[in-house]
């Protein structure tokens, strides 16, 4: 199994996709777009997954690898590769797909609860505390997806799109050390706000709320690869 890892920026890493990609007997080959890595070729992928990152992805005009990126995301989701997509990456799907991206009413910053839907809970996306955000902008649902998952401050944060498809506007493969590096790079947004925690509060998030999201993170990518 061949998986491709696109990465937006150095900051925001794989993390448990990669360990759990890596138990299956994958190869990763990561892909730093913003260091001028090409894209790899639809032939030379069995799993794609996209990674998040703080630009839009209606920025093409100054980060013109969006373009070229949103082209291999709809070739994968046509050729019926497995494709994952992390915050900016669910992002990249739907707008891959023609979909509009646009600024959601409130920002995610820290760790909130998410509300399941019935085909979420069906899917194996059972996280039974906070999961950890970090997103200002939403997206309209593809058509023919499935809602998976919801929370106070944003109603679409995750979809699926038949078996082979998944896109998390959160993050479940975070470990401290992820999160500590995109407090690091991106500080100057944990401005007061309903859904934005303080530094300390995301920092003091117990080990073991990052083990279940990785856990429930690992049991979706083998579905999603199976």
């Amino acid at each position: 199994m061949r998986a491709s890892v696109l990465q937006h920026v150095s900051f925001e890493s794989p993390g448990s996709i990669a360990t759990t990609l890596r138990g299956l007997g994958a190869t990763i080959e990561i892909t730093r777009l913003f260091a001028g890595d090409r894209l790899p070729a639809i032939s030379d992928v069995d799993v794609l997954v996209v990674m998040g990152g703080p630009m839009s992805v209606n920025d093409e005009a100054e980060v013109p690898w969006l373009v070229a990126e949103k082209a291999l995301v709809a070739a994968a989701i046509a050729s019926e590769r497995a494709v994952l997509g992390v915050c900016l990456g669910a992002q990249v799907i739907a707008s891959a797909l023609g979909y509009r991206v646009y600024q959601n009413r409130e920002r995610e910053i820290g760790w909130f609860p998410i509300e399941a839907t019935p085909q979420g809970r069906a899917a194996g996306l059972t996280v039974g505390g906070p999961v950890f955000h970090w997103h200002g902008e939403t997206f309209d649902l593809p058509a023919d997806a499935a809602l998976l998952a919801s929370s106070d401050g944003c109603v679409n944060q995750a979809f699926s799109l038949g078996p082979r498809v998944l896109g998390l506007q959160f993050h479940l493969e975070v470990a401290p050390s992820d999160v500590r590096n995109m407090i690091e790079h991106g500080r100057h947004e944990l401005t007061p706000s309903r859904f934005v925690e303080v530094e300390s509060e995301i920092l003091g998030a117990p080990a073991e709320r990052y083990d279940a999201a990785n856990g429930v993170m690992d049991l979706l990518i083998k579905r999603l690869v199976r």
